[in-house]
Order: structure tokens, then C-alpha cells, then sequence
């Protein structure tokens, strides 16, 4: 990931006030409270968290429980998606799926709906037409991302319910023992082998195939 030049504290000031007057402004200072730079990336994941808000029909910040997301890299991006949504690893609503892309699926577990939303391949010259007179690339993007229509700054597309959301659908409280390492396994994550219940460590032989199943 590209890093920013150095800047001036008044410059500073000025992207900030420019900030505020976009979708980010009510989410500024939530994200300033995760990273000391805003950057690009979590712009993304406010915007994909926005857009598949009014998508799905759900509210966001999400008081329950009803909404899932699956992002594809970690980092700066699954922020900006929880920072709008309300959605972490800790409640259980939020899962790294960690294909290295700049993408989420969202689910609404409520109406067994799903969206993948992702940022189209030319954003980052697109960006720059909506940041008129700043010639540094970088606050261009992070300007231009947090100004640019969805139409014009991201793909949407409904998709079957992912299996990774099953996974966080079944019940929390199960707890078995695993047959081989004799630790215990929760969220019904244990495999069947052989008749009995294995963890998904101990799942795979030294040779990294699939134990018999």
C-alpha cells in the first residue's frame, strides 16, 4: 500500500474540513480513534458498508445481531466496514474471509440475503476527477473515494449465502472434546472422523491432506 508524504499541519486541517462535507464526516472521528491516518482503504469499507446498508434494507450501526460481513483483507478495510456497521469478530458478526481483495460479502441473516460489494478496477484514476487541485495521488484517492458516486466507485452483486456465514449462524454455546488433542472445540467447528469429533487442527495429516472424513 502506497504511503502518504509527510504534511503541513494546516494542510492537514484543510483535508479534514474537506472530509467532513462528505459521507465520512460521522465516522471521522471513530476512525481516527483506530489509526492516526485515515487512510484510502478505510474509506472503502465505510462506502461498501453504506452502500450495502441501503442494499439489504438493514440498519446501521446494527444493534442485534442481524447482520453479518465477510471481508477480504484485513487491516485498515475491515475497519472502515465496522466502524459503520457496528459489526466485529468480538459479537461474532464479522469474519475474515482472507483472499487478499479489497471486498466484503454482507449478509442479511434476517431475510437469508447476500451481497458482495467490491471496488471497480479504475477507482483509482476515477478518484482524482473528485479531487480537483490536490496533486498528491494518494489524498487524492482517499478524497475522491469519499466524494465519487456508487455507481461510478463500486460493483454490487447478490450472491448464495457463503458458506463462512453458516458457520457464524450455528449455535455458540456448543462445546465438544476433540478425540485426538483432547482440547475442547466450541461453535460446533469439530469435524466427524472416523465416528468421532476432531478439531480442524488436528483434521489435516503432517502432510497437509484431509484426514478420512
Amino acid at each position: 500500500m502506497t504511503v502518504p508524504a509527510p504534511v503541513r499541519e494546516q494542510d492537514a486541517a484543510q483535508e479534514f474540513a474537506l472530509l467532513t462535507e462528505t459521507v465520512l464526516g460521522p465516522y471521522l472521528d471513530s476512525l481516527g480513534q483506530l489509526h492516526r491516518v485515515l487512510c484510502p482503504r478505510q474509506v472503502l469499507g465505510v462506502r461498501i458498508a453504506l452502500l450495502a446498508s441501503r442494499w439489504l434494507d438493514v440498519p446501521f450501526p446494527q444493534t442485534d445481531k442481524r447482520t453479518l460481513i465477510l471481508p477480504e483483507i484485513d487491516g485498515c478495510f475491515a475497519d472502515g466496514l465496522s466502524v459503520v456497521s457496528g459489526c466485529s469478530i468480538g459479537h461474532r458478526t464479522l469474519r475474515l474471509v482472507d483472499h487478499g481483495k479489497i471486498a466484503a460479502t454482507v449478509v442479511d441473516t434476517r431475510e437469508r440475503r447476500a451481497i458482495r460489494v467490491w471496488p471497480k478496477p479504475s477507482v483509482r484514476i476515477a478518484a482524482c476527477a473528485y479531487a480537483e487541485g490536490e496533486s498528491r495521488r494518494w489524498h487524492a484517492q482517499r478524497l475522491g473515494y469519499a466524494r465519487m458516486p456508487d455507481t461510478e466507485l463500486l460493483f454490487v452483486r447478490s450472491v448464495e449465502l457463503p458458506g463462512e456465514a453458516e458457520a457464524l449462524l450455528r449455535p455458540w454455546h456448543t462445546r465438544t472434546t476433540c478425540i485426538r488433542c483432547g482440547e475442547e472445540i466450541f461453535n460446533a467447528r469439530q469435524l466427524v472422523v472416523a465416528g468421532g469429533d476432531v478439531c480442524r487442527a488436528c483434521a489435516w495429516d503432517g502432510d497437509g491432506d484431509a484426514a478420512e472424513r
